[in-house]
């Protein structure tokens, strides 16, 4: 075994951490490389499928986490300028559209610098801020690209939070 195999299988290594929570949640997950977990979780609105990936050469743990709703080219620009309002109001990860696919994702990075171990608690906390991010502005999209509305009338009509069903 190379010293990077060693290094990968580790239970250390950001992925086993990702690894464990998924499995602790009875989430499906798939190791895509030795480089990149993905994990997939039901929603409320949708299912969202979740890259984690490491990024060695920065020493940073990357979360895609992903939606299906693809962009029409007609509200490509009105949903870029969306995402610029959403991401004013975020203080952790930011959405961006994915441009060779046309998928909306949010996105974050942690950074690990010289070997320091990521705690499940921070994983834990980059799948938690990421789904409710995904969760919180589905709708948002949905009024911009299905419903043609603007990016103002669609912020206006997400920014009120509801209690209780109905």
């Amino acid at each position: 075994m190379s010293l990077l195999e060693g290094i990968i299988d580790s239970p250390n290594h950001p992925l086993a951490v990702v690894e464990d929570i998924a499995t602790d949640n009875n989430w499906p997950f798939e190791r895509s490389g030795d480089d990149e977990v993905t994990i997939v979780s039901k929603g409320e609105w949708t299912d969202y499928q979740m890259s984690f990936t490491w990024m060695n050469e920065i020493e940073a743990l990357h979360l895609a986490c992903a939606f299906d709703m693809k962009i029409p080219a007609l509200r490509r620009a009105e949903v870029q300028r969306l995402i610029a309002a959403i991401n004013e109001q975020l203080w952790i990860g930011h959405f961006d559209i994915w441009t060779h696919t046309g998928m909306i994702m949010h996105r974050q990075a942690l950074v690990l610098p010289g070997g320091i171990t990521a705690s499940s608690a921070q994983c834990q906390t980059m799948l938690a801020g990421a789904i409710h991010a995904c969760e919180r502005y589905y709708p948002t999209f949905q009024f911009v690209v299905w419903a043609g509305k603007t990016t103002a009338e669609a912020m206006s009509a997400s920014m009120f939070d509801t209690e209780g069903e109905a």
